[in-house]
């Protein structure tokens, strides 16, 4: 938004420039005012909680999913609980899956609360697309993460080793995912990079359905990319918590 701002400036001092200078060659001096009106279709008064608190949705469902889902591991494997499933009739994908489920499902529910009771219900923050298209891609979302959050698990041996991965992980996740600053401004090669982060997509896909309205015919390639980087991400992560039973 502040880059949003300062081009506004920019491009209003090139008019002004421009028109000055014509001004000054035309006979009649400064008789013709032209001046640059700028309207927002989506959140005129420009109100930073509009936009404040559907990212902070967005980035919660992203840190949420990956925490929980790694924690969950980890501490099953410090009190020994890990073992009993080990003597269970199931195998390491129905472990997986289980633990994706149920924690994505919870996820989802309590951002699906949180959108519609706090940001519709209590601050007034209208959303103009389609919430069964956004929970559908939240769900993709979920289940990229939560398998991230495993395969974390799978390689930190303790909760203050998993809490280190998260710092070396998330955070750049966040913060070049273009949920905090316009990915326009990166250096292309970190566009190119993050393209691979299910996050980046998830981001795109966010702003363009709660913010603009987009339907599926728009946001279509980034459920392509979420679900192609989630059964990735998937496979890794299933691959190494056999070799973590073992």
């Amino acid at each position: 938004m502040t880059q949003a701002f300062t081009g506004n400036t920019y491009i209003q001092q090139i008019i002004d420039n421009t028109v000055s200078e014509y001004l000054n060659r035309a006979p009649g001096g400064s008789k013709i005012p032209v001046s640059l009106d700028i309207r927002a279709s989506y959140n005129p008064q420009l109100s930073q909680m509009w936009f404040g608190s559907i990212i902070n949705i967005i980035t919660s469902i992203t840190m949420l999913s990956m925490i929980l889902s790694g924690a969950a591991l980890i501490r099953e494997r410090e009190h020994g609980t890990i073992e009993h499933l080990l003597v269970m009739p199931v195998t390491a994908l129905e472990i997986v899956v289980s633990k994706i489920w149920s924690i994505g499902l919870v996820v989802l529910v309590a951002s699906t609360l949180s959108l519609v009771i706090v940001v519709e219900g209590i601050l007034g923050v209208p959303v103009n697309g389609s919430m069964p298209l956004f929970m559908a891609g939240s769900a993709l979302m979920l289940f990229a993460m939560c398998s991230l959050g495993i395969f974390l698990a799978t390689i930190a041996g303790s909760m203050p080793q998993f809490g280190l991965l998260l710092m070396l992980v998330l955070l750049p996740l966040q913060v070049l995912s273009g949920g905090l600053t316009p990915r326009e401004s990166m250096p292309q090669f970190i566009q190119d990079i993050m393209l691979l982060a299910p996050n980046t997509h998830y981001v795109t896909m966010s702003q363009a359905i709660l913010f603009r309205g987009a339907g599926l015919d728009v946001v279509w390639p980034q459920f392509v990319w979420l679900a192609v980087l989630g059964l990735a991400l998937f496979a890794i992560a299933l691959r190494r918590f056999r070799g973590f039973l073992q």
